[in-house]
């Protein structure tokens, strides 16, 4: 019984490493998004985000989408409260604005990857983050996952 136990907590562990997101997760559900956008229009997209679509929020890696002229976030599934605000110059925990950085990089380069600090819906924890940026017409859409 003992045994049987410790290799059924040994399963639960490795079942939960093995869904941990990774970086081609945040990629991936970026693109899906820019697909989905080139389709359907960015206003169906955000709608999709607000409605928190499972396609688009899975646990601790989700997709919000920010205005790449005016920094204001348009949708955000975990933290809606955000949405309609222009946080650019807010930094995050250990004071750098990252935000700021998102909206250069998709100026300049359209694509890429930026370390800051925030909660992670799932541990209610400050962690550090990376977050794919992607840029499709004047928004960003943003897919980042927790590092451990």
């Amino acid at each position: 019984m003992k045994t049987l136990v410790s290799i059924a907590l040994a399963a639960s562990a490795l079942s939960a490493l093995a869904a941990e997101p990774t970086e081609k997760d945040a990629i991936a559900m970026a693109e899906k998004g820019a697909a989905f956008i080139k389709t359907n229009g960015q206003d169906a997209f955000i709608k999709k985000i607000a409605a928190k679509d499972p396609d688009y929020l899975q646990g601790s890696l989700y997709v919000d989408v920010r205005d790449i002229k005016t920094g204001i976030v348009l949708a955000h599934p975990v933290n809606p409260s955000i949405v309609g605000k222009d946080l650019t110059d807010i930094p995050d925990a250990s004071g750098k604005k990252y935000r700021r950085e998102i909206i250069e990089l998709a100026a300049k380069k359209g694509h890429g990857w930026v370390d800051y600090q925030y909660k992670n819906p799932t541990t209610g924890k400050i962690e550090p983050k990376t977050t794919y940026i992607l840029r499709v017409g004047d928004i960003v859409l943003e897919a980042g996952i927790y590092k451990k």
